[in-house]
């Protein structure tokens, strides 16, 4: 990411919004820290914020980000605490710990926050289903890791899941009722419950987001085609527990919400 403090912040809140392929937290981070330094403009800021998410519209961490700056009556003080939340966002190591003894997981894509402390638990194995072409680097890091890891090939999404212990889909973003992920999470967790396994999804901090909020991505998401979309959205009812900063948590207990809605980015145009 771009680290330069000479920068501008509105040529850094451009690069950010340009940026392709970028994991969601470097983005959250380097947006924050440029919003940081827009705290006296209260014009620009909402521009910035806007234009942002016109870009990263499914982002749920940007979401709650620039909501917690425009709320905020120090937006600086805002979006460093904001930063500082997702520095030490405990939600790696809560996965880790939760999995049973000797479990056999299934995920889809390459889930960062899920896969980030689970080298720690050296009795669980991985199936990594590719998606996108990113399973072999995935499976590749765990190895470095020294995980025990099988790659799958979306063929075989099926049966992996329905064999597994515990299914695991990463949300780019989740509201009360749904979540956002990558698309095949819904035949993973589909095949998963059917099959009568327990199936997770990983909400880490800022991505749980209140229902308005939601209700935009969705939007955004739709104008996609839904047979190409890199994305798509799972309903929390073939979701069995959620696994956030606080631990883990049955699904049919209210999802929380990491951001109050700032007005100002419901307005049309976004």
């Amino acid at each position: 990411m771009w680290q330069s403090a000479l920068v501008h912040p509105i040529e850094r809140l451009r690069y950010v919004a340009r940026a392709g392929g970028v994991d969601q937290l470097d983005l959250a981070r380097e947006a924050a820290d440029a919003l940081a330094s827009l705290w006296g403009e209260p014009a620009e800021l909402v521009n910035a914020c806007r234009r942002m998410l016109h870009h990263h519209p499914l982002a749920g961490s940007l979401w709650a980000m620039a909501s917690k700056v425009l709320i905020a009556a120090d937006a600086q003080r805002a979006a460093v605490d904001f930063v500082q939340e997702l520095n030490v966002d405990p939600t790696p190591s809560r996965v880790a710990s939760a999995l049973p003894n000797g479990a056999t997981i299934a995920v889809i894509g390459w889930p960062d926050l899920a896969m980030e402390s689970i080298h720690l638990r050296r009795d669980v194995s991985v199936r990594v289903i590719d998606a996108y072409g990113e399973g072999a680097g995935l499976a590749r890091a765990l190895m470095r890791r020294e995980v025990e890891v099988t790659e799958v090939p979306l063929t075989g999404l099926g049966q992996a899941c329905a064999t597994a212990d515990v299914v695991i889909i990463e949300a780019a973003a989740a509201g009360p009722e749904a979540l956002i992920a990558p698309s095949g999470s819904y035949a993973a967790a589909i095949c998963g419950l059917h099959a009568g396994k327990q199936t997770w999804v990983v909400v880490g901090a800022g991505r749980a987001l209140p229902q308005r909020f939601f209700e935009v991505i969705e939007d955004q998401l739709a104008k996609q085609n839904p047979l190409e979309a890199d994305e798509e959205v799972v309903p929390m009812t073939v979701i069995t527990h959620v696994v956030g900063p606080k631990g883990m948590t049955l699904s049919n207990v209210a999802m929380r919400e990491d951001c109050g809605v700032a007005a100002e980015l419901l307005r049309p145009g976004l």
